[in-house]
C-alpha cells in the first residue's frame, strides 16, 4: 500500500479506565488532549521532539511508543516504513493513570491511518485491535479512540467496545498527586484469584455504573464501589485510597483513575457551574495541595482526531 500524506496532525484525548468496577473493561474520554504532527521524511529512522509532559524523559528515536504505534500500522497494511520525524506537545501526566501511553499508541495508530491511500484498511476495529496489542487491555484505548465512555470486551473476532451514553450532569475531576506509579507495579499487587462473592459484587457494580453513567447520576456512588482492585493497591498508593476513602464518606463518587495513582471523581455538575465535589477535595486537603492538582475534565465526546496533509 503506497502513502498518499506525508503530514499528519493528531489529537488525542486523556483517559480514565475502571471507573471503579469496571476493571480492564469501562473507561471514560477526558478533555485533556496531547496534540503531536506525525512527518514522513527522506532519511531513515525517526526523530522526536517533547515539549510538556515527559519532555527529558521519553526516547526520542525508534522507542518512543508513537513511532513504534506508527509501524506497527504499516506493517499491519503492507506500507512500506519511512522514516518520521514527530513533534509532541504533551498535555497529559504520564505514569498517573490518565491513559497518557494509551494516547501515545491510538496517536500513532491513527496517524498511520492517514498516511496510507486507503484509511479504511484501518478502520476503528483493526485500530482498536492493534492499540490493545501495545496496551495489553483495551480500557483506555477504546475511549482514547471513541469518545465518551465506552465498555470494551474481546471474543473470537478480536477486541469490540462500545459507546455508552453519559449523562450532561456528570463532570468528571481528576485529583493529580505528584508521584508517578507505573502501571506493572500496580497491577503486581493484585490476586491471581478473588473470592467469588466480589466477583459477583462486581458485576453488579459494573452493570449497575452504566445506568448510573447514562441516567441516574444520583446513583453513582453505590455504582462506583468496588472489591476487585482497589483495596489490594493501597500499599502502593496510600495516599490515593486515604482520598478515594475521605471523598466517599463525604457521599462524592471517587475511584482511582486506571492503574492509579490519580483520583477520577465522578461529580455531578451543580447549578452554580461548580459540582458536589468541590467543597468534599477542598476539605480533604484542608488547603495544603501538597504538589497534587485538581483539573476538572468535562468527557470528551470525539476521541481522537487527525488531519492530513496530501502528498507535495
Amino acid at each position: 500500500m503506497r502513502l498518499a500524506a506525508d503530514r499528519v496532525h493528531v489529537r488525542v484525548p486523556a483517559t480514565s479506565a475502571n471507573l471503579g468496577p469496571g476493571f480492564d473493561a469501562l473507561g471514560v474520554a477526558l478533555s485533556l488532549h496531547d496534540e503531536l504532527e506525525v512527518r514522513a521524511v527522506g532519511s531513515p529512522g525517526a526523530t522526536v521532539e517533547v515539549s510538556g509532559e515527559g519532555a527529558g524523559q521519553v526516547p526520542d528515536d525508534e522507542k518512543h511508543l508513537v513511532v513504534r504505534a506508527v509501524r506497527l500500522a504499516l506493517d499491519h497494511v503492507g506500507a512500506s516504513q519511512v522514516g518520521l520525524h514527530l513533534v509532541c506537545h504533551n498535555r497529559i501526566p504520564h505514569g498517573r493513570g490518565l491513559g497518557s501511553s494509551a494516547a501515545a499508541v491510538v496517536a500513532g495508530i491513527l496517524a498511520a491511518r492517514n498516511l496510507i491511500s486507503d484509511p479504511e484498511a484501518l478502520d476503528d476495529d483493526v485500530c482498536l485491535d492493534l492499540a490493545t496489542q501495545m496496551e495489553g487491555h483495551p480500557d483506555n484505548a477504546a475511549p482514547a479512540l471513541l469518545g465518551g465512555a465506552t465498555v470494551a470486551w474481546s471474543d473470537d473476532s478480536g477486541v469490540r467496545a462500545a459507546r455508552l451514553p453519559v449523562h450532561p450532569d456528570v463532570l468528571p475531576v481528576a485529583v493529580v498527586p505528584p508521584q508517578h506509579l507505573s502501571t506493572r507495579t500496580a497491577r503486581s499487587v493484585l490476586p491471581a484469584q478473588v473470592p467469588h462473592g466480589d466477583a459477583a459484587f462486581e458485576a453488579g457494580r459494573a452493570a449497575l455504573l452504566v445506568e448510573a453513567l447514562g441516567r441516574r447520576p444520583d446513583l453513582l456512588l453505590p455504582a462506583t464501589e468496588d472489591r476487585l482492585h482497589q483495596e489490594y493497591r493501597r500499599a502502593v498508593m496510600p495516599d490515593s485510597l486515604a482520598l478515594v476513602g475521605a471523598l466517599r464518606r463525604q457521599g462524592i463518587a471517587a475511584v482511582v483513575s486506571g492503574a492509579g495513582p490519580t483520583v477520577l471523581v465522578l461529580a455531578r455538575r451543580t447549578a452554580d457551574g461548580g459540582t458536589d465535589a468541590d467543597a468534599a477535595i477542598a476539605a480533604a486537603f484542608g488547603g495544603v495541595m501538597a504538589g497534587w492538582r485538581v483539573l476538572p475534565l468535562p468527557v470528551d465526546p470525539r476521541g481522537a482526531v487527525a488531519e492530513r496533509s496530501p502528498l507535495h
